[in-house]
């Protein structure tokens, strides 16, 4: 019965503080995508509280259009370079055995390297944001009751993610050696989106033994507002104007989990694998403007160490596939020209994702 606990307690460890989506580059899945969920093994009586403070950083760097790499991007030397962290504060209210709420705070330092062409000659210059992003806020419920139901279940939440991130963070961009022009940051290090969005998410775990589990997340977030107003250039031209893609977009995103848990006294080791996507439609409301909407497939290795009450974390999806797809001004512009359009994006090798939990 203990090393069962221990595993409800370490799944509830892996699944409220590790799994925010933070997309690897370009593609702007933000962080406000977590997985809320608290464990009958963890927060097993009312008035209990569980404070995470979850850190993940990644380099963009490869880009792709489609599924193919663009290699010529870095032998040319004029591929752009994000940097991304975001910090995450935590906090779940264990209402009961089966019903709980959650707070999620995320901060980003972010920066974004790209070059301009002066005289035949490649130069850098990079843009930076910092500050509070997207705060959400989600009620969570077990179908069954954990009392009874001890070797798995499954909770699903509901949750609304507010407009509190800057979207019109600015920076100055250089234009030339001696130039300069501040305007609005890429899309891909904003500190928000411009939308209240509404998320759902189902949660399960299955205790397959005493030293094996599995567990599964789903996690979507609808943004019904189209667009934010955000100009990308201050200039737009009539091709942009055509394709719609001169102003920003407030996209859709949503994750897919899966994997399996091995308990070796307080270590668990985990295995899964990870989809991350920004959808080139929404769900609810139009989905014009500009985005770089894609998906990456991870393998995502993790392990998980438990003390008296604080649990530590870190884990490292590794990027299986990559892919930047075809975006809704991209079919316009292929309509409008008859030829195939698609855009790119630039895409990181692996995140890293490392955090603790105190139950308190």
């Amino acid at each position: 019965m203990k090393k069962i606990i221990l595993i409800l307690t370490i799944l509830i460890a892996i699944f409220t503080v590790n799994n925010r989506v933070n997309a690897q580059g370009c593609v702007a899945i933000r962080s406000t995508a977590g997985i809320g969920m608290e464990h009958p093994g963890q927060a097993d009586s009312s008035g209990s509280w569980l404070v995470s403070f979850n850190n993940r950083y990644f380099k963009s760097f490869r880009h792709y259009v489609g599924t193919d790499e663009q290699k010529q991007r870095i032998a040319l030397g004029n591929n752009v370079i994000n940097n991304v962290y975001t910090g995450d504060i935590n906090i779940t209210r264990t209402l009961n055995s089966r019903w709980s709420i959650m707070l999620d705070a995320p901060m980003l330092v972010n920066s974004r390297s790209q070059t301009y062409t002066q005289a035949g000659v490649l130069h850098r210059f990079s843009t930076h944001s910092a500050g509070l992003g997207d705060i959400r806020i989600a009620a969570y419920a077990w179908l069954w009751d954990p009392a009874r139901f001890h070797k798995g279940n499954i909770q699903v939440g509901l949750g609304i993610k507010l407009a509190t991130g800057d979207y019109k963070y600015q920076d100055y961009f250089a234009t030339s050696d001696t130039t300069r022009e501040l305007r609005a940051v890429d899309q891909s290090i904003q500190l928000g989106d411009g939308g209240t969005g509404f998320s759902a998410e189902v949660n399960a775990y299955y205790n397959l033994s005493s030293k094996f589990s599995v567990y599964g997340n789903f996690y979507y977030l609808a943004n019904p507002r189209e667009q934010n107003g955000v100009l990308r250039s201050a200039t737009p031209t009539a091709a942009t104007i055509a394709n719609g893609s001169n102003v920003m977009s407030v996209p859709d995103q949503y994750m897919v989990r899966a994997g399996v848990n091995y308990s070796v006294k307080n270590l668990v080791f985990s295995a899964g694998v990870r989809d991350e996507c920004e959808p080139v439609k929404d769900l609810i409301g139009g989905s014009g403007g500009f985005r770089r909407p894609g998906y990456i497939i991870s393998a995502e290795p993790g392990v998980t160490y438990k003390f008296n009450k604080v649990t530590v974390y870190g884990f490292v999806p590794v990027a299986l596939v990559r892919a930047r797809t075809q975006s809704v001004p991209d079919q316009i512009t292929t309509a409008l020209t008859g030829k195939f359009t698609n855009g790119d994006a630039a895409f990181a090798d692996y995140l890293i994702n490392v955090g603790v939990t105190f139950k308190l």
